[in-house]
């Protein structure tokens, strides 16, 4: 009796252990696809992008929950870095910002070559992953980085943006934000506006992956309904397990289901167990909900990491992914399913949207009306008074009139 009581934490180890060793098999061959990392906002705001610093080397950074020893432990292959401007730069300077993270991004890539490489589509992440590089690609977060501007849109398609979140925690001119279903924010455009529906369709055209972390329910509906490629949330939870406005309801995730789109699971505290301290367990509860509600091809990894102050216990940085597959694995996921949780889902995703997409297809041009706009700031350039009375039908009537006395009276 006392042998067989013993034993049970040696088998435990060695059940743990098991587990463990088949998570880093499992990624060996299929590393992980990270949905969102903010390490560039944390470069900004430590040495003001100046990667050749000393204290910012990525292989010795110590302060942040990234750096490149990190991600080689942790079997990260592909990782949308995060290119973030917050809200307060709507309507002032956040082109020029986001322009400037977009930057530091490819400098990464261009400082550390054998570790990083910059890519811009699904074949680029696979080869990435033959050669043991971990495939950088830019996401872009938060709409008011386009300044609600088309042309900048596809700006920075060209600069190598392939995800674009809707809003960040704020409106835009266009689009509402999740701040709207907590009532701190008040609606402006029912979800999406007309311009916010060419927003989306020429994300379409392009082969913009849309992200629809931090907006409002609403503007989640709109966008799955309107959308004719997949879309994701890079960096969002299950609201039915932790009843934050951030995080996914039920019929939401139906709608995924229904859409082929994904959900990568944020390991934030406050999005994880709506406290201030959380556990992977818990993080593993959320994957599980989401799988069971939209499907394992619905689920993925959206860390948030450098970009949250509260991580899990036993998800403290980005080497911990190992220890979250292993939990997985002992919650008796398929190695199918983890494979897709890690990469296949996003890489199906992705390419899809590159199928819709179509560059021969005639671009969104019609500009968001001058009145949507503030213009404190702003010029008024291309808003000509023949624009105007596109606008305003009556107006062009009520010259017409003007005109046509002002003869009677000659």
């Amino acid at each position: 009796m006392w042998i067989s009581w013993w034993l049970w934490p040696l088998v435990a180890l060695c059940t743990g252990d098991q587990f463990r060793d088949e998570a880093e098999r499992i990624m060996r061959g299929t590393p992980v696809i990270d949905g969102h990392n903010d390490l560039p906002w944390q470069l900004l705001t430590m040495f003001n992008n100046q990667l050749q610093q000393a204290k910012a080397n990525l292989t010795s950074l110590a302060q942040t929950h990234t750096n490149i020893p990190k991600l080689k432990a942790g079997f990260v292959g592909g990782q949308f870095w995060s290119a973030y401007t917050p809200c307060d730069t709507q309507n002032k300077d956040a082109v020029r910002r986001i322009l400037e993270q977009i930057d530091v991004i490819h400098r990464m890539c261009q400082m550390y070559p054998e570790t990083f490489v910059c890519v811009t589509n699904s074949t680029g992440i696979r080869q990435a992953f033959q050669e043991g590089r971990i495939a950088s690609l830019v996401g872009v977060e938060g709409g008011h980085s386009i300044d609600s501007s088309l042309g900048v849109l596809r700006a920075l398609y060209h600069l190598g943006m392939r995800y674009l979140t809707l809003t960040h925690s704020c409106n835009t001119p266009w689009a509402d934000n999740w701040l709207v279903d907590k009532g701190e924010d008040k609606a402006q455009s029912q979800g999406l506006s007309d311009f916010g529906q060419s927003v989306v369709k020429e994300m379409n055209r392009l082969g913009v992956i849309i992200d629809l972390a931090h907006v409002s329910v609403a503007t989640m509906n709109a966008t799955l309904k309107l959308s004719k490629a997949p879309v994701i949330f890079s960096h969002s939870s299950a609201y039915s397990l932790c009843q934050h406005r951030r995080n996914v309801p039920d019929h939401v995730l139906q709608l995924v289901n229904q859409t082929g789109s994904l959900v990568m699971v944020n390991f934030y505290n406050d999005y994880v167990s709506c406290r201030k301290e959380a556990t992977l367990s818990q993080v593993a509860d959320h994957l599980d909900h989401i799988k069971k509600v939209a499907g394992a091809g619905a689920v993925g990894f959206g860390g948030d990491f450098d970009g949250v102050s509260r991580v899990p216990s036993g998800l403290e940085d980005v080497s911990k992914y190992p220890d979250l597959v292993a939990e997985l694995l002992r919650r008796q996921w398929t190695e199918a399913e983890v494979r897709g949780a890690l990469a296949d889902n996003l890489l199906r995703v992705f390419k899809a949207v590159e199928q819709v997409s179509d560059h021969t297809q005639t671009p969104e041009e019609e500009p968001i009306p001058l009145d949507k706009l503030e213009d404190s700031c702003r010029t008024k350039y291309g808003y000509s008074e023949a624009s105007s009375f596109y606008h305003q039908p009556g107006a062009l009537l009520a010259s017409l009139t003007t005109i046509l006395l002002g003869l009677s009276l000659l």
